[in-house]
């Protein structure tokens, strides 16, 4: 993957960062989902781990995309389980993606408008920056579920910036996401960069279809 080209922070005013696998490791969501809400369905369901994921993931599958797939109250009606109580009793394991958290304290320092744009549920985000307190690092945060689209639906980028208005030709978002990033595209945010290793236990992506970086302290 060639080296993504820098951006020109002299044509930036607003600095859009995705959550999960831009500055907190995807680590925790993937052995999240894939491995603890399987063992917890398979118990509660006389199941082996096996079983339980054959059950679950055309289930997941079928969701991605949506604002169901990221809430926890949904799985926890669906799956019959508490997830909050299962996501709080792992929130240990919520971690910075590395030198996330000085990035984003250099772009604060650069007088740029720092907004959080993520899919997670407000329970999700809500543990998360218990554990963490990333919030204060930003001058604003926003779930896509009270938008009433996810990130990966240009709705959200027109509701977005209703509440937050901001000059679309001097923004920068970056995300993990190529979905999310083509919709940003669509919706015309003139510099938009991938994460290629969101998840620092798993290889890194070959991205091509948009400026990548492995991660985004790469970016400043």
């Amino acid at each position: 993957m060639p080296p993504a080209p820098l951006p020109d922070w002299s044509a930036i005013d607003t600095v859009l960062l995705d959550m999960d696998g831009t500055i907190l490791d995807l680590k925790f969501d993937h052995h999240f989902w894939l491995e603890l809400v399987p063992a917890k369905f398979a118990a509660a369901n006389a199941l082996t781990v096996d079983a339980a994921k054959a059950r679950l993931m055309p289930l997941f599958a079928a969701k991605q995309g949506t604002l169901e797939w990221y809430s926890i109250d949904h799985w926890s009606r669906e799956l019959d389980l508490d997830l909050s109580a299962l996501n709080r009793a792992a929130r240990e394991h919520i971690v910075w993606l590395p030198e996330a958290e000085r990035f984003v304290r250099r772009i604060r320092a650069l007088s740029k408008r720092l907004i959080l744009v993520t899919n997670a549920h407000s329970e999700t985000l809500a543990v998360k920056d218990e554990q963490l307190d990333f919030s204060g690092h930003f001058d604003a945060v926003y779930s896509s579920h009270p938008f009433g689209a996810p990130k990966e639906d240009v709705r959200f980028w027109e509701r977005l910036i209703e509440r937050e208005p901001f000059d679309r030709t001097r923004a920068l978002f970056v995300d993990d996401s190529l979905p999310v990033l083509r919709a940003a595209r669509a919706f015309g945010i003139a510099w938009i960069y991938a994460i290629a290793h969101p998840d620092s236990t798993r290889p890194r992506r070959e991205i091509e279809e948009f400026p990548a970086v492995n991660a985004v302290h790469e970016l400043a």
